[in-house]
């Protein structure tokens, strides 16, 4: 029992450490940078509504950029934004994909839509809350040469229900595990390159045929062996509704699973020892085991809710700090919802997303069809 309840202490204390490491490494001087020739990128459902604080936040953006909103060609609200605000944003018009994943499509034919003077590319997504260092902070390790892919990472912002806190928890381990290029994947949401990384990847061909645009971008940038590095204090704010939460999860790990077996086999074996590690604590490992996963839950909370604090807009950090109860009262609860998850994910190659099914193997849509 005794070498079990050592082993327990150091895997909770390597849990702890690991937050305090992101903790440590926020960065404090923020620099941004603005250069000329950057174009963001926007996929948008033909139901997209606007987005009228998303567009407000993108104009209050520290760095200039012009807007692409690429559409698959019914979006009223995207043309009505084109007809007030031409000067700045432009329509790309994809259509329906017959072999891909949709946003893959819109995006691709997004990218040949470029204008030679863009030299910069910014990836976001209709939901988040953007900061207004956004743009600024993705750029600066691309123009001071640091970089070849930068990329933030979203921090969900679950509305008052348990099962949306329940996955915020769960999604809250990933945002702030420490980050290494070596071991950094882009997120979609938010993410940079230079056109010149673009035109290295043939980024129109590596897309092609899949689902996930940022597992599609990193493995082609591993595979390049680019530089892909994290901007610690870019979690972004991300909205995340109670209904769907559960399934929201397990699509974000069939994204894995279905790219990279490998790295979802690494994932698993994490979580799933976290998770099996509180079965024997609150099995057979006593108060002892019981208290020490439970002082480790806690710290990782206060220093989470630190994170949070100085990374995201107050009212942005009382919605994320939903999920840090969660941790505080159930951190068995979270680990075995985590691992439920990646086992759940594997039990499927479709993946509903959009308005879609999909059927993928390898990363490559071989399947697809309209829902509804």
């Amino acid at each position: 029992m005794n070498w079990a309840l050592g082993l327990w202490v150091v895997l909770q204390g390597l849990t702890l450490l690991g937050v305090l490491n992101y903790w440590r490494h926020l960065p404090v001087d923020r620099q941004e940078e603005a250069p000329e020739g950057v174009v963001l990128l926007l996929s948008v459902r033909d139901d997209w509504d606007g987005g009228a604080e998303l567009i407000a936040r993108l104009k209050a953006q520290t760095a200039r950029f012009r807007l692409v909103i690429a559409t698959s060609g019914e979006c009223a609200a995207a043309e009505a934004l084109a007809a007030r605000e031409g000067d700045w944003v432009q329509i790309v018009r994809a259509g329906v994909a017959s072999d891909e994943g949709q946003k893959v499509h819109k995006l691709r034919a997004a990218l040949r839509a470029l204008a030679p003077k863009d030299r910069y590319l910014v990836f976001v997504d209709a939901d988040i809350e953007p900061p207004a260092r956004l743009v600024g902070r993705l750029l600066f390790p691309l123009v001071r040469g640091k970089a070849d892919i930068v990329t933030g990472y979203r921090l969900l912002l679950p509305e008052r229900n348990i099962g949306a806190a329940l996955v915020g928890a769960v999604e809250m381990q990933l945002a702030t595990l420490p980050r290494a290029a070596s071991a950094t994947m882009p997120w979609g949401g938010a993410m940079a390159l230079t056109r010149e990384t673009a035109e290295r990847l043939d980024l129109d061909a590596a897309l092609a045929g899949r689902l996930s645009d940022d597992m599609a971008i990193g493995l082609a940038g591993w595979r390049a062996k680019l530089r892909l590095r994290p901007v610690r204090d870019l979690l972004v704010a991300t909205p995340l509704e109670g209904r769907g939460a559960f399934a929201f999860g397990v699509r974000q790990y069939r994204h894995i699973v279905t790219n990279s077996v490998g790295m979802w086999l690494i994932a698993g074996a994490v979580v799933g020892a976290q998770a099996l590690g509180w079965v024997w604590a609150l099995g057979w490992g006593g108060w002892s085991a019981v208290a020490v996963g439970y002082a480790a839950a806690v710290g990782r909370a206060l220093v989470r809710r630190r994170i949070i604090a100085g990374v995201v807009e107050p009212g942005q950090a009382r919605a994320a700090r939903r999920s840090l109860w969660w941790d505080v009262l159930g951190p068995f609860v979270v680990c075995w919802a985590h691992w439920g998850m990646q086992l759940v994910a594997a039990g499927s190659n479709r993946i509903r997303w959009g308005g879609f099914d999909y059927w993928v193997e390898g990363g490559e849509v071989v399947r697809m069809e309209r829902v509804g």
